[in-house]
């Protein structure tokens, strides 16, 4: 049986750091850190952990709301296919900048952007 994503970039300490990391570029990102403003950001950075180990095929503790209704409220404020590229811009560099090799930032991308109309409410 073919290893999940989640195993072959390293597994629970890896999305761990990753999602430090990410966190830590796009509060930094004048272009999408106004949508954290309000936000409990250690428990964004928990979901957020449950999110991707469950979206790159690590055990499935994920529990939060579905993409669109979980960013529906953001869609108001103006979340757009800008800002989702952003994002997708900080999650690779945060993967590349840990090491991961580009095949498997490819894959991580391409679960992102499978989140896109979701996200958008589209």
């Amino acid at each position: 049986m073919a290893q999940s994503l989640f195993e072959r970039i390293g597994g629970e300490a890896a999305v761990n750091a990753a999602v430090d990391l990410f966190y830590r570029k796009v509060l930094s990102d004048s272009r999408i850190s106004h949508f954290f403003s309000t936000v409990d950001m250690d428990r964004q950075i928990a979901k957020q952990k449950a999110f991707l180990t469950f979206a790159f095929g690590g055990p499935a503790q994920y529990s939060g709301k579905d993409m669109r209704t979980g960013h529906a409220h953001l869609v108001k404020m103006g979340l757009n296919d800008s800002h989702f590229d952003a994002v997708l811009e900080n999650l690779g560099a945060t993967l590349k900048e840990l090491g991961v090799p580009d095949a498997l930032i490819g894959e991580a991308a391409a679960i992102a952007e499978s989140t896109r109309k979701d996200v958008l409410g589209k």
